[in-house]
């Protein structure tokens, strides 16, 4: 037992360690970077000068590589970022300090800043690759600076840095050997960043009058903010056709679309009707089954009656005699009716007028 807890002490101490090798990165993932002391950095450990070969070994084992970094670091972008993480990653162990000029400064050497320092102080301080901040820091780095805060090494990107009445501000350090360099990620700057904004200053306004914020606080006069609110009303209204043209485009083509559909389903119904059509009153059609087996069972129905002609139905034809034949018995004839006497008396005496006419 007594081994596995000495075995626990001693990976918790190597865990120590190397959290200290890192220079608390860790900590300064989960927590925003501390302030520098006014003091300094104060240890009881010798801090030792180290030359970059050394430092790139990793090298010294008891303390991380301190590394400074300043800027201005107005609106801080990407390309801040980018420049702190080349300063983070320069050697296996670094504990990176960045150092943030003030207002006054800013002002005096380089010009005006959107961000207040202490906005850049905080915008720094929630920066992943930062261990440590340190405000105000100076425009020149003075050897005194240097050894106040302990820095091994100052990282910075490799173009001449022109400014307070020097060539390069850095030179005095590239001689000392304690420069790093750093490249730069083009096509990104805090003065890119503002010169988008002056070049579509009326669009910012506008949108900015959208927003709520009021004329006095954009330092906008009366003409011109009624200038915009116009033609934040005329784009509305384009925006309000553009929208109602679209769908309109949208319910013809639906309408369209289902208008085909209709067509299409008409047509294929009309077929179908066509085609049922034909085959139940076509001349093949069961229709004319029925109307066949319908005549054939009205046939089997009806009584059965002889057909024209037939000696049952015809009267009697008398045969004429010859002279030379002898008369055959005639059968009795059935008794007559008085009208037919009447009319057997009326033709004798017409016969009888006319043979008395051509005997005169």
């Amino acid at each position: 037992m007594a081994r596995r807890r000495r075995g626990r002490g001693n990976a918790a101490q190597q865990q120590q360690t190397t959290q200290n090798r890192r220079g608390g990165t860790r900590r300064a993932l989960r927590e925003p970077a501390d302030f520098a002391k006014p003091t300094g950095y104060e240890t009881e450990i010798l801090h030792e000068k180290l030359t970059i070969a050394q430092a790139r070994k990793g090298t010294p084992a008891h303390r991380p590589v301190r590394v400074y970094a300043d800027g201005i670091f107005d609106l801080f972008h990407s390309g801040h970022a980018r420049a702190l993480m080349q300063a983070k990653n320069v050697f296996p162990n670094t504990h990176l300090i960045v150092g943030v000029c003030s207002d006054e400064l800013t002002h005096k050497f380089k010009g005006y800043t959107v961000m207040t320092e202490d906005e850049r102080y905080e915008a720094l301080r929630h920066c992943r690759y930062v261990d440590e901040v340190v405000r105000d820091a100076p425009w020149t780095l003075t050897p005194e600076f240097l050894k106040k805060h302990k820095i091994d090494f100052v990282a910075h990107d490799d173009i001449p840095y022109t400014s307070a009445g020097s060539v390069d501000v850095y030179k005095h350090i590239k001689e000392a050997g304690m420069f790093v360099a750093t490249q730069r990620t083009e096509g990104i700057s805090t003065s890119d960043l503002i010169t988008r904004i002056v070049r579509d200053y009326d669009i910012y306004v506008r949108r900015n009058l959208q927003r709520g914020y009021t004329a006095r606080e954009l330092n906008v006069g009366f003409i011109k903010e009624n200038k915009f609110r116009l033609q934040n009303q005329v784009d509305k209204m384009k925006e309000t056709v553009r929208t109602v043209e679209e769908k309109s485009k949208h319910f013809v083509y639906r309408v369209e679309e289902k208008s085909q559909d209709l067509i299409h389903k008409w047509e294929e119904k009309s077929r179908e009707f066509i085609g049922n059509f034909l085959e139940l009153f076509g001349p093949d059609g069961a229709w004319h089954a029925i109307q066949e087996r319908s005549g054939r069972m009205l046939q089997a129905l009806s009584p059965y009656s002889s057909p024209r002609g037939s000696p049952s139905s015809s009267p009697t034809r008398r045969r004429s005699c010859s002279p030379d034949s002898t008369p055959s018995a005639s059968p009795p004839s059935s008794p007559s009716s008085p009208s037919s006497h009447k009319k057997k008396a009326r033709s004798s005496l017409k016969a009888t007028s006319t043979n008395n006419g051509h005997s005169h």
